[in-house]
């Protein structure tokens, strides 16, 4: 169905619940365009996290098609947005905005550009905003399990990139989704539930943040010097060790408490509340739980695990599964794997 209401779309915006296999319909349909040769010049904006998500996804779903990642330095950006022989370019919206200029200044159009969590663009006034509309552009598609985040608003502001002017915010609730209805597709589990497996299990690289990335090679460096040092001595506790430190630096920068886990986390959650939905995320440190729960208190973020007292956790279930403020249930492996039933919670994270 995605894919049927993609590809006769100069402008659409697929904005399936999450889980519902977005980028792969997506993907399914931009490769049927250029191999019909319907399109050759393809642009894929992400965040800058799901940049090699969306690289390996393509290489999935269309393994014959030569992708290149618009990244690193100005003249390496430049050399990158000028390759001629490449279907499918992927930047993140950041460089989309800083390379803006650049862009223009060497006359590219694409065919088709498809926004990821197109849900960035919301606030017209924004450089990101201007700096996607002013894309050369032949088809606009846009993913997004939030089309509106919190105010009907926040539509006009993709319909600028989809199908600029089609819909203003001067329109009543009302008159904006019926003026959006022959755009937009939106499909939840429930109305899928017949053509949907028991559960969909994915994994996701992510890249770590240039802060974690520096941080994590001066562990890495200190820990296999000291190892080296140690010679005879060494043990694989010294071993175990010095991966628990690695792994503990891939969750938060110890010096900055940056995290590129955690951001992608938030915006998977921002879908999970926006659809009414409520998930789990577990972690094998309680100190990371405490970290958890100060960065995602918009999600009502509750937590679980062995330190808190049987009355408190009993009180954290009800709340989740009870209130609606409450979309997210922080748990540590140990407290949260033994004797609980939450059935009413749709997504896990690990």
């Amino acid at each position: 169905d995605g894919m049927a209401f993609l590809l006769p779309r100069v402008g659409g915006i697929l904005a399936d619940e999450m889980g519902l296999g977005k980028s792969m319909q997506a993907i399914s349909s931009l490769r049927l365009l250029i191999r019909s040769g319907q399109a050759r010049r393809v642009l894929v904006v992400c965040p800058k996290g799901l940049v090699s998500n969306w690289a390996r996804e393509l290489s999935v779903w269309a393994p014959e098609i030569v992708v290149a990642i618009v990244e690193g330095s100005p003249d390496r950006r430049r050399w990158q947005w000028s390759l001629p022989d490449v279907p499918v370019k992927i930047a993140n919206y950041e460089s989309v905005v800083r390379d803006r200029d650049l862009v223009a200044e060497l006359g590219l159009s694409f065919d088709l550009v498809v926004l990821d969590e197109a849900q960035r663009i919301k606030n017209r006034s924004s450089q990101t905003n201007e700096a996607v509309c002013s894309l050369s552009r032949g088809r606009s598609w846009a993913l997004t399990g939030t089309p509106v985040e919190n105010r009907s608003e926040d539509l006009v502001g993709i319909f600028e990139f989809v199908a600029p002017g089609h819909v203003h915010d001067k329109m009543s609730p009302k008159a904006l989704g019926a003026a959006a209805a022959d755009y937009v597709l939106r499909r939840t589990k429930d109305k899928v539930l017949d053509d949907m497996p028991p559960r969909l299990d994915r994994d996701q690289h992510i890249e770590l943040s240039p802060d974690q990335r520096e941080t994590y090679r001066r562990a890495e460096e200190e820990g296999v010097l000291r190892l080296s040092g140690m010679g005879q001595e060494a043990t694989i506790q010294h071993v175990f060790e010095l991966v628990l430190r690695l792994k503990q630096i891939c969750n938060f920068d110890t010096a900055t408490g940056s995290s590129a886990k955690l951001d992608c986390l938030a915006a998977e959650l921002e879908e999970v509340q926006s659809s009414g939905r409520k998930a789990l995320v577990f972690s094998q440190w309680v100190e990371t739980l405490g970290r958890l729960r100060e960065r995602l208190g918009r999600f009502g973020a509750l937590e679980y695990h062995g330190g808190m007292s049987t009355a408190a956790r009993d009180a954290a279930i009800e709340r989740f599964r009870h209130d609606k403020q409450h979309s997210v249930l922080l748990l540590s492996y140990g407290a949260g794997a033994v004797g609980l039933n939450l059935q009413f919670s749709q997504y896990v994270f690990l």
